[in-house]
């Protein structure tokens, strides 16, 4: 898996398994998490510095 694969993934499943969590609990801040992974993603967007993919890099995930 490249790092443009786990890119796309991690946030899919963060944002997932937030809105799992609050459902399952009813406690607004598991939404917290899900607008954090938004608002990065945005910023992100914008920005071209995501701290994900730094650390993918330096874990050594090929770039392809």
């Amino acid at each position: 898996m490249s790092i443009k694969d786990i890119l796309r993934l991690v946030p899919g499943i963060m944002i997932l398994l937030s809105i799992g969590l609050f459902l399952a609990t009813d406690q607004k801040w598991w939404l917290a998490l899900a607008a954090f992974v938004g608002l990065n993603l945005l910023q992100s967007a914008f920005t071209k510095w995501c701290l994900l993919e730094d650390i993918l890099r330096k874990a050594g995930i090929r770039e392809i």
